[in-house]
């Protein structure tokens, strides 16, 4: 099941990862940064049925047929059934399945899902709720705006907060695998902040599990933060002044 949230009058995903493998699945990949708008779901074909959206259709000429519910609470649930025996396709969602045809049937999948998540989504700057809070509130008190540098497709959702006259970076959001922080085998992603600081030992001793020193940064200078409501937004902002000032 694909899990999504309410919020800003559109519907908004929590990640779909692959239980066995923690491996993000086709669904999260494709709507990571996009918000299900419900009038735009009107429009597109999704039938309302009590409190949740349902859109059903056939792709791959036939073959395969899909059925996307989601309900009120934000709660989603694909299943993709091969007409030939009117069964689940469970090969789609193996990594032990990944000869040409069943490729083919994934690479179907998303080119549908896109078509889907461009016709009645919005699309959002980051991953989480959070992460778009937080960028919302630097460009209303410092007027600046993230900018994505990397080309590489594992980095380009990285966004860089900079001041306007040295360019030098005061603030950093990156989606990143839990595990990298929290050293264990948690390979669920997460966005963080990273963030410069002149308290370190502090700041990681008082939000244990939340504050970690920076990913990808100096350790000794900077710290990463979870984007995950875990702080309230006014605290996370509260770091990024002083990051901002240290940054001059």
């Amino acid at each position: 099941m694909i899990r999504y949230r309410v919020g800003d009058g559109c519907w908004g995903n929590k990640f779909y990862k692959d239980e066995e493998t923690g491996e993000d699945m086709i669904e999260d990949e494709v709507f990571r940064k996009r918000r299900f708008v419900p009038s735009k779901m009107d429009s597109f074909g999704f039938q309302k049925s009590g409190d949740q959206y349902c859109y059903e259709t056939d792709f791959m000429n036939g073959e395969f047929h899909v059925i996307l519910s989601v309900s009120k609470e934000g709660n989603v649930t694909s299943e993709v059934i091969d007409k030939m025996n009117n069964e689940e396709y469970v090969q789609l969602r193996s990594e032990h399945f990944n000869g040409t045809y069943v490729n083919t049937v994934r690479d179907a999948y998303r080119q549908l899902l896109e078509h889907i998540g461009d016709a009645v989504c919005r699309e959002v700057l980051f991953a989480s709720e959070q992460a778009n809070r937080i960028t919302e509130m630097i460009l209303n008190q410092y007027d600046v705006k993230p900018d994505f540098p990397w080309e590489t497709a594992q980095y380009q959702s990285y966004g860089t907060f900079r001041h306007a006259d040295t360019r030098k970076w005061f603030a950093l959001i990156m989606n990143v695998k839990r595990e990298k922080l929290l050293k264990d085998k948690d390979r669920t992603t997460v966005d963080i902040i990273n963030l410069k600081t002149d308290t370190l030992e502090n700041d990681i001793s008082k939000y244990p599990g939340v504050v970690f020193p920076g990913y990808h940064m100096n350790h000794k200078t900077w710290i990463s933060i979870m984007l995950s409501d875990y702080l309230e937004d006014r605290m996370i902002m509260e770091y990024v002044q002083r990051s901002f000032e240290l940054t001059k």
